[in-house]
């Protein structure tokens, strides 16, 4: 069987958990055996059955949208002779989707974010996003098969589509690298903490992602206000999705300065070996997303032993265990798409009270640390991820023989 995987990113080019998705699931596909190619966008790294298809210069001025289908297009021709397309994101929807038309084959789509729940994401594409849009409707309800990273996100996916066919509709849940995200309390890990500021005597919590609406920074930042202030904030964020965006967070973060200090914030995206030592040294990891399918970035947090303080909302709860590897932070979002907390203030204060326990008792944090890499360990190793992927590519090829 001869799987092609269509994806904007992929190594070097990650920037979120998509990309570390689909990384690691081709690493693991490749290592079963499975054929495996890659077509991703720019200009990936030098590997073999791995192509990479550059923006056309002819739409360089045009909305962001119409590149991405630019590419789209130019990658169509390169998926014959597949038995499966898979693509990742709205990004790689259209091809896969045209691909599936033309060629024949069954197009599989992982559902790792969702537009219609992303609502402020005309704030970056504009009328792109009416496209994106229709993208990503067009292929979900086209396709073989569509794998959810989490239950939640599977309910997501039904609720925005609900054209789709139940049975059609997947979990497959996102998994972790254990060996190479493991903790690291060495001297060598030691001295990079301190080289980004961070004062390795006193307790801190990390927050790693982009700076976008989704991952609920600005509430981070108002919840900090309240966190008693011996307590650090370690901003690895970077990526701001508008310009607006950027300047509320800088607002925030210059305001917070001026009561308290250990505030460190990293723009810049880190190396792994760089990230895995602050949270190894960190007291918790905050994940204070309004919407997250699942949230790689808790699973790498909980692999290097640091306990998690996440929003209750998406695939978060399926990955932390509340009172046993993190603190669940309770919230009531408005029904229109956007995750916005029915009562901002409630959902601060509460995010407030979560940090604040999870950094005043350092040897229950330890402890639920512990079982965080147990249980990242146990249940979202990629060997098994890999082999759930290959059953729903088994079934949508039984499907299309029986057509």
């Amino acid at each position: 069987m001869r799987v092609d995987i269509l994806t904007k990113e992929y190594p070097p080019n990650i920037y979120g958990g998509a990309g570390v998705h689909v990384a690691e699931l081709v690493k693991a596909l490749r290592a079963t055996g499975t054929e495996t190619k890659v077509r991703a966008f720019g200009e990936p790294v030098g590997e073999a059955d791995t192509d990479g298809f550059p923006d056309l210069p002819p739409l360089a001025d045009a909305n962001g949208a119409l590149k991405t289908l630019g590419v789209d297009l130019t990658m169509v021709p390169a998926v014959a002779g597949a038995d499966v397309v898979h693509s990742h994101t709205w990004y790689a929807n259209f091809a896969g989707h045209l691909a599936s038309m033309l060629h024949g084959i069954p197009h599989v789509v992982s559902a790792h974010s969702l537009e219609p729940m992303r609502p402020w994401k005309a704030e970056q594409l504009g009328g792109g996003y009416a496209i994106s849009s229709f993208i990503e409707r067009t292929a979900y309800e086209g396709a073989a098969a569509v794998i959810a990273v989490s239950d939640g996100m599977r309910r997501d996916v039904l609720r925005s589509y609900p054209q789709l066919d139940e049975s059609k509709v997947h979990v497959v849940h996102n998994g972790i690298d254990a060996d190479a995200w493991a903790p690291d309390h060495s001297e060598k890990a030691l001295e990079v903490v301190r080289g980004h500021g961070v004062d390795t005597g006193r307790p801190s919590i990390v927050f790693v992602g982009r700076i976008t609406r989704q991952k609920g920074l600005a509430f981070l930042l108002r919840a900090m206000r309240d966190v008693p202030a011996d307590v650090q904030l370690v901003l690895c964020a970077g990526a701001p999705d508008t310009p607006e965006i950027l300047a509320e967070v800088e607002g925030l973060i210059a305001e917070l300065r001026e009561s308290r200090d250990g505030v460190v914030w990293i723009p810049d995206m880190l190396p792994r070996h760089e990230v895995v030592a602050l949270l190894s040294q960190a007291t918790c990891f905050v994940c204070p997303s309004v919407y997250e399918p699942l949230g790689i970035v808790n699973l790498e947090a909980m692999a290097c032993e640091a306990a998690v303080v996440g929003t209750a909302t998406g695939g978060i709860p399926e990955v932390v265990v509340d009172d046993e590897t993190g603190w669940l932070v309770p919230i009531e979002q408005v029904n229109d798409g956007t995750g916005t907390p029915v009562d901002p203030d409630t959902f601060v204060a509460d995010l407030a009270r979560a940090l604040t326990e999870a950094t005043s008792d350092v040897e229950e944090a330890r402890r639920r640390g512990r079982a965080g890499r147990q249980r990242a360990v146990e249940h979202f190793g990629w060997d098994a991820i890999a082999e759930r992927t290959q059953q729903v590519y088994a079934t949508v090829l039984e499907g299309s023989r029986t057509a």
